[in-house]
């Protein structure tokens, strides 16, 4: 009688049990699709910026020349200048309050816009406009609406019996005008990620707190609330690297005056480089802009793992 032995194939495992998967091989046929990938971020992204490091601790020339390394003295330079620290004021300033009224705003307004009610899509995609017009347009249509003699702005001030206001014009009133720009082009983007994290929020705690008698408004504030956290967090997190980086629309409706009121640490090294054509000095402030945006988005990275909700 004869025996057949079927004889299995490789399994895969190596000889310490351990099974051996496609990984290697996989990984060995994605290089060549990374490769395209990893050679445009080196070039758009490492080279440049080991470019603006070298730059911030040299002597670059209008000319073009670079008299070499000068060390720290950039950053001592950056410290000891007084429109610098206002720089950061102001770039605080409208950090801290644009994130604080587009976040509040953008909450209410994307419960509103989580509610099925008829032409709902409709009006998401209206809303959202705003956020994908390019900040230079916008910055030139308020500029119109702003206008001190036929801006629509006093046209509606007077109208209600308010004297015209000098919106780009007064260092006091000026921030605040760029304040209602941000929150007009981008608080329908935060209402548009509430909304969805809304309408992706599990059923059963809030039928629970139905049933334990809760009212609407707490149920709001102390069951959805916490959920929603974290999409709220990711969605601060996505506007905290555009407000730190204040630029385009500031400087088509001010370039950073008046008296330097709206001067962002983008605006001032943008001036500093192309106007002041100080091109070492500048890169110094974009090295500083850049640890500000990494401390801030490590923060909100560290707030973003706290709040975390697992359903």
């Amino acid at each position: 009688m004869t025996t057949t032995i079927a004889v299995r194939p490789d399994s895969g495992r190596h000889r310490n049990g351990s099974r051996r998967g496609p990984t290697h091989a996989v990984a060995r046929g994605t290089w060549p699709f990374l490769l395209p990938a990893i050679v445009a971020s080196l070039a758009l992204v490492v080279v440049p910026l080991f470019f603006t490091l070298w730059l911030s601790v040299s002597d670059a020339r209008p000319d073009g020349s670079n008299h070499g390394w000068v060390g720290f003295a950039n950053f001592a330079q950056m410290l000891a200048d007084p429109v610098f620290w206002q720089s950061i004021r102001v770039t605080g300033f409208l950090f801290i309050t644009c994130l604080i009224i587009e976040t509040v705003v953008g909450i209410l307004l994307g419960y509103l816009l989580s509610l099925d009610v008829p032409g709902r899509v409709f009006m998401q995609s209206l809303i959202l406009i705003p956020a994908i017009t390019a900040p230079v347009a916008i910055g030139l249509l308020w500029s119109l609406i702003f206008d001190p003699t036929l801006g629509a702005a006093n046209e509606i001030l007077r109208a209600i019996g308010i004297g015209p206001v000098p919106w780009l014009g007064d260092p006091a009133v000026a921030p605040w005008a760029l304040v209602i720009v941000d929150a007009w082009q981008w608080t329908p983007f935060m209402a548009l990620l509430v909304s969805a994290g809304i309408r992706n929020l599990p059923e059963e705690p809030f039928e629970a707190a139905a049933v334990d008698g809760a009212s609407r408004w707490r149920t709001a504030l102390f069951v959805g609330l916490p959920m929603l956290l974290p999409v709220i967090t990711v969605a601060m997190l996505l506007r905290t690297v555009d407000l730190i980086r204040f630029f385009d629309s500031a400087f088509v409706m001010t370039q950073g005056g008046p008296v330097n009121s709206t001067n962002t640490l983008n605006i001032l090294a943008y001036r500093e480089a192309f106007m002041n054509q100080h091109g070492s000095y500048s890169a110094a402030i974009q090295v500083s802009l850049l640890l500000l945006v990494v401390l801030v988005a490590c923060g909100f990275m560290w707030l973003r793992k706290k709040t975390r909700y697992d359903a």
